[in-house]
């Protein structure tokens, strides 16, 4: 397996950016890559939203109310953030510098806007989009997990064709149709480029 090496001759880590419409199965497929490689750890991000009943925090999402998140962004402790559903979500500076500097390859479960800030600090970043087969299953997705009410299903479907609509500007576009079929492909993107520095 080729690897590169940074400027101290030590092994740089990867960063891997997945990005989705909500309801199209990013963390489904992410989790399950988790577990076919535990040499990859996923980036925990900092969220204001709710805890879902299924999960952890400290584990799925750092659960901070949104005065703490405001205080941290004028600390300048984000690399990225962004607001979403009415939601704040960032990615630590701090994590991701201790990621790479132990040449650990990592994932970013962020958004669109997001993964563009990503891009742009780290451009050998491996920006990959989830797609739903199409909008109807999307919304079908939504009302099958049972976590949102409403008015909030409806602003998720109407966020996501904005979504998809970039798309073109992430380097794998994977179709979420059958997960088996979408897991290989993304672990075989994984593959394909681990080993680029991402400086």
């Amino acid at each position: 397996m080729p690897t590169t090496t940074n400027t101290n001759n030590k092994t740089q880590g990867n960063i891997f950016v997945i990005s989705a419409p909500s309801g199209a199965g990013k963390s489904s497929l992410v989790n399950a890559l988790l577990k076919q490689d535990p040499s990859i750890q996923l980036s925990i991000s900092h969220t204001t939203r709710k805890i879902r009943p299924d999960e952890v925090n400290d584990v799925n999402y750092f659960f901070i109310s949104k005065t703490e998140f405001e205080q941290m962004i004028l600390a300048q402790e984000f690399l990225e953030y962004a607001n979403v559903y009415g939601n704040y979500y960032g990615t630590s500076v701090k994590k991701i510098q201790e990621f790479l500097k132990n040449g650990q390859d990592i994932i970013l479960e962020i958004d669109y806007q997001g993964a563009m800030q990503i891009k742009k600090i780290f451009p050998n970043a491996i920006l990959i989009f989830i797609a739903p087969p199409n909008l109807t299953e999307l919304e079908h997705r939504l009302r099958k997990r049972n976590t949102d009410d409403e008015d909030t299903i409806q602003k998720r479907i109407a966020c996501a064709s904005d979504d998809m609509s970039h798309q073109h500007e992430f380097d794998y576009i994977i179709i979420n149709n059958n997960f088996n079929t979408a897991l290989d492909e993304m672990c075989s993107i994984i593959l394909l480029n681990r080993g680029k520095c991402t400086k």
